[in-house]
């Protein structure tokens, strides 16, 4: 087998890896949830279920009860290593800045396209214990499935034949149909979890990390699952209502803060350890 020909057979098992992990994660935590509002919804004990299938899938995926040989190549494609308290912070700071400019541009194109939105589940009726664990657990097992499968696994692969950019946009290229199938594929849906997706590899690419973006990626979920989302159906249409005061701060938000993540950037990518040259 050439060396060409190894390459694609593992960029071929991570991206599928990639793409099965969100479903099987996913399917998980859904059926555990359905039963446990089924049953006793004031105690949510489907949270308390997930917690150590997330810890063993994430363990075996950074390669504990593996042999020592492939258990280091397995935490190598999860890089779920720790960085400096330095670039932590700007990778946070980044994050955090491209989320707030992310929920002002979803807000703006919910407004200017007529697009069916996220559903978030109706969970008024549950205790506020159980609707806040059951959100984060939500955010926790979406960001861990695809942080693990697209900026771990699948984009190592890629980073070890492309350079980093090319890496990150073929990650975040793989990932758009997954999310078409449960958000919709017009196209401000794709534009928007394409930046989303694109910001979230840069960050696993500079800081050489899935943890950062772990972290970024929960927190965003949460602001979208509890403030974003749940106000989509009432926010009408421009050409239907004019433009108010209330669109053009948030087409400001989109930019200025935008803006603010590029700069957080450019500094995380000063203060990150060199990347090695792509082999090709």
């Amino acid at each position: 087998m050439s060396k060409t020909d190894g390459w694609v057979g593992t960029a071929a098992w991570t991206g599928g890896l990639a793409l099965l992990l969100p479903v099987v994660i996913g399917g998980i935590w859904t059926a555990l949830l359905l039963a446990n509002l089924a049953t006793t919804p004031a105690v949510p004990w489907a949270v308390a279920a997930m917690a150590p299938v997330l810890w063993s899938i994430w363990s075996y995926l950074g390669g504990r009860w593996r042999p020592a040989r492939t258990g280091a190549a397995r935490r190598r494609y999860l890089r779920a290593r720790r960085v400096s308290g330095v670039v932590f912070t700007w990778a946070l700071l980044a994050g955090g800045l491209s989320i707030v400019s992310l929920a002002g541009l979803w807000i703006v194109l919910f407004r200017l396209v007529r697009i069916p939105g996220n559903a978030v589940p109706d969970l008024s009726m549950f205790p506020l214990i159980t609707v806040v664990a059951v959100f984060v657990m939500a955010s926790l097992v979406s960001s861990m499935a695809e942080e693990a499968g697209f900026r771990g696994y699948f984009q190592v692969a890629l980073e070890s034949h492309f350079r980093g950019s090319a890496s990150v946009l073929i990650a975040a290229l793989l990932i758009a149909p997954a999310h078409a199938v449960t958000q919709g594929s017009l196209w401000p849906t794709v534009l928007f979890y394409f930046l989303v997706d694109t910001m979230l590899g840069t960050s696993a690419y500079l800081t050489k990390s899935t943890l950062p973006g772990l972290v970024v990626h929960t927190v965003g979920l949460l602001i979208f699952f509890g403030i974003v989302w749940p106000q989509d159906r009432h926010r009408l249409l421009i050409w239907e209502t004019g433009a108010d005061s209330w669109f053009w701060i948030h087409v400001a938000q989109a930019f200025v803060f935008a803006a603010l993540g590029i700069m957080a950037f450019v500094r995380l990518a000063r203060l990150a350890e060199p990347n090695p040259p792509a082999s090709v």
